[in-house]
């Protein structure tokens, strides 16, 4: 789940629906809630820590660090040095993961047809804004990336990295990762984490409930919304790409810009093809594996949740 939580477009749900800890997980989550800073605030810890579930959380917390530290010194590796390997690895996961969001949307109607259309074009306006490809450095913005990408692991099928990228602070937290891993944290990476642990603890304080309330009452207008978010998000992640800077030696200082035209047959447009259908593949597989194992479990056990449950 770690490793997952690292690539853009990954599921950690998904993993987690594979070897049946999805729901309990979800559970421990939406109970991260006022009562439980009510409980900790009053010292009651045996209770606080009864309500989220912590003896099964702590460990899987773990690993999912461990799995976070390995794999985010590799991304931010092969960001710096393999960058046109990796925008068609990121935009066959995306890709694939739009699909497997609208087959979430139970039923089409006006509303969900609007936000579909609305969540592509404000995307797509988004992620073409100069300030997103070199956003603000204060500890605030680090907090709201946080706070945003934390609600990945309640919405499915929407990545934090994904986010992250889009808020154009996906290399810098691999970096701070990949620093931490060396045992090289400087003043200002520490400031960092801590900024987005705190975003993250707001996130899921403040937005858990609210966003599982949305999925059960309005789950196809919402995920319509994300689908189209998604969609126009592509831009970003375009697998052709250019280096428009380079000149600057820093890879964060770099800017990369899409090109649609044009484009050279050669044998980077065709391993670049074949990047994007490959992945887009093994992240259906998977997802279908997935579900797969969601209807066994519901097959031996009668009174458990239903795959479509899950995946919500």
């Amino acid at each position: 789940m770690g490793i997952c939580n690292v690539i853009p477009g990954g599921d950690s749900g998904t993993i987690a629906l594979i070897v049946g800890i999805y729901q309990r997980i979800v559970t421990a989550i939406s109970r991260a809630d006022g009562t439980f800073v009510m409980q900790l605030l009053k010292g009651h810890w045996k209770s606080a820590l009864a309500r989220v579930d912590a003896w099964f959380m702590l460990p899987l917390v773990a690993g999912v660090g461990f799995g976070i530290a390995s794999m985010g010194t590799f991304m931010h590796y092969m960001l710096e040095h393999h960058y046109q390997i990796m925008m068609p690895i990121f935009f066959g996961l995306i890709a694939a993961s739009c699909w497997m969001v609208a087959k979430l949307i139970e039923r089409w109607g006006p509303a969900e047809i609007f936000l579909l259309v609305g969540g592509t074009i404000l995307a797509f306006w988004m992620v073409r804004q100069p300030g997103l490809s070199h956003p603000p450095d204060q500890l605030w913005y680090i907090v709201m990336c946080g706070f945003i990408g934390i609600c990945a692991l309640i919405l499915p099928g929407i990545s934090g990295s994904f986010l992250l990228i889009i808020l154009g602070k996906y290399h810098d937290l691999t970096g701070v990762i990949d620093r931490a891993t060396k045992f090289n944290l400087t003043g200002d990476d520490f400031s960092v984490l801590v900024a987005f642990a705190i975003g993250c603890a707001l996130g899921l304080i403040g937005c858990s409930k609210f966003l599982k309330w949305l999925l059960e009452h309005h789950g196809s207008a919402t995920m319509a919304g994300l689908c189209g978010f998604k969609i126009g998000s592509l831009y970003k992640i375009w697998p052709f790409q250019v280096d428009v800077t380079p000149e600057i030696q820093e890879f964060k200082h770099k800017d990369f810009q899409p090109v649609f035209r044009d484009i050279p047959l050669d044998v980077h447009f065709w391993l670049a093809i074949f990047l994007v259908i490959f992945v887009a593949v093994a992240m259906l597989w998977l997802e279908h594996f997935a579900l797969r194992r969601a209807r066994q479990v519901v097959h031996d056990d009668p009174g458990s949740e239903t795959p479509s449950d899950a995946r919500k």
